[in-house]
């Protein structure tokens, strides 16, 4: 079966499309090919998600910004902040979209997809929608709340009667006996043989943490983790400031410093020659989570020579905060998107050490996890299913039984088997 093409028949149908599957299925990948199809098409596409970063892996911005929510986060609070009536131009940008994307639908709550469908209505969406992610994986943050209630649970889900897609070849790893091991870490199941397969991960730490990337549940972790693997290199220490462009004079500060905290854009990078890197972006020549080393730094480029002794010259690229703006385009007024600021920075980041969330949508080859940092359902899953080369796969010991690592979400983990 084609996904692609059916995803997109679907969707040119103005049916709602859910895309789903595990880790590693190529949804993301999909989701792009979708997006520069209608695009291509000269269709107007709103790339969202819930998280700065999350949006950024897909070209586009947060829900929030998007529909005008402010800091809502429940339909009452928009009442509460004077938000609920929809601006005439919200209403003008949401109804003149073809397609409206939402990815990693499983970190979007269920008062945030109650307000979504609240925008939706009040616009008249005519367009088609796709809902893109696994709620067996990273589930919502809500502050304060003591259990977190899921898109899939809201009223307005039903009402949309989503058509699912759901993929499920692997292609990060080809190696079967991790792929079943995956499975039923994602579904949350521990039996003996499953007890022993992770224990067979526990392995000496090797002396030597460069080749090896450590996933930590706390940002903290990571920090200081790459800081003390940094000053074990020896030589001259470059920092690269990131260079923003603001193209209002209106942007403000904390909100170029919150963009780049989501989008993994880092403020100051700390390099030295012979230090280990991941990429963050793919290209052509690169993917997102893919390792290199530091070989040589100049004014303008940092050279990474790849695992297969590739060398690529990279320069600082461009991300972009936009916004949709009504624009008189050959005497006609037509919405737009614009940016209102531009940050340049090289998309690498220190291969020692990163949090589990930031490894969102990577592949990573040789790879430690401290077992001892997990604390959300399905964040084990999250950790294990970067890996792609189980052979060189490291599990720090945990100090609890895998059962009490191993756990998901029951009202997510009910609907994925029978939703």
């Amino acid at each position: 079966m084609n996904y692609l093409d059916v995803t997109i028949t679907k969707l040119e149908a103005h049916k709602s499309v859910f895309l789903t599957g595990g880790a590693g299925v190529g949804k993301t990948t999909i989701t792009r090919e979708v997006i520069a199809h209608f695009e291509s098409e000269a269709k107007k596409v709103a790339k969202l998600a819930s998280t700065g970063m999350a949006a950024t892996l897909i070209g586009g911005q947060t829900l929030h910004s998007f529909f005008d929510l402010g800091i809502a986060n429940n339909v009452e609070a928009l009442e509460a902040n004077a938000k609920y009536e929809i601006k005439k131009k919200i209403k003008k940008l949401v109804s003149s979209m073809d397609l409206i994307v939402i990815d990693e639908i499983s970190m979007v709550s269920r008062d945030l997809f109650e307000m979504i469908a609240l925008r939706l209505q009040q616009a008249n969406f005519q367009g088609s929608l796709l809902v893109v992610g696994d709620f067996l994986q990273l589930p919502p943050v809500e502050r304060g709340a003591r259990s977190v209630a899921f898109a899939f649970e809201a009223d307005a889900w039903q009402e949309m009667a989503f058509e699912k897609i759901e993929l499920t070849h692997i292609y990060r790893t080809d190696d079967v006996a991790f792929i079943e091991l995956l499975h039923h870490i994602r579904f949350g199941y521990v039996d003996e043989e499953v007890h022993n397969r992770l224990n067979e991960y526990i392995k000496p730490l090797p002396y030597e943490y460069k080749n090896f990337t450590f996933l930590f549940g706390k940002n903290i972790s990571a920090q200081n983790h790459n800081r003390h693997q940094l000053d074990s290199i020896e030589g001259e220490l470059f920092v690269q400031k990131a260079q923003v462009v603001k193209h209002l004079a209106s942007v403000k500060e904390n909100d170029i410093a919150r963009f780049m905290e989501d989008a993994r854009v880092e403020e100051e990078l700390h390099l030295k020659v012979g230090a280990p890197v991941l990429f963050t972006r793919n290209a052509w020549n690169y993917f997102n989570g893919e390792r290199g080393e530091v070989i040589n730094i100049d004014a303008n480029y940092v050279y990474v020579q790849k695992s297969d002794a590739k060398i690529i010259k990279l320069e600082a690229t461009a991300q972009s905060k936009t916004r949709w703006k009504e624009k008189s385009v050959n005497g006609m007024k037509e919405l737009v998107e614009e940016p209102l600021f531009t940050i340049y920075q090289f998309p690498i980041k220190l291969a020692f050490g990163i949090t589990i969330h930031k490894s969102q949508g990577m592949s990573i080859a040789d790879l430690i996890i401290e077992t001892n940092e997990i604390f959300a359902p399905s964040q084990f899953y999250v950790a294990l299913s970067r890996s792609s080369n189980p052979t060189n796969l490291n599990l720090i010991a945990p100090k609890r039984q895998w059962h009490e690592l191993v756990f998901v979400d029951s009202k997510a983990l009910n609907f994925v088997k029978n939703g």
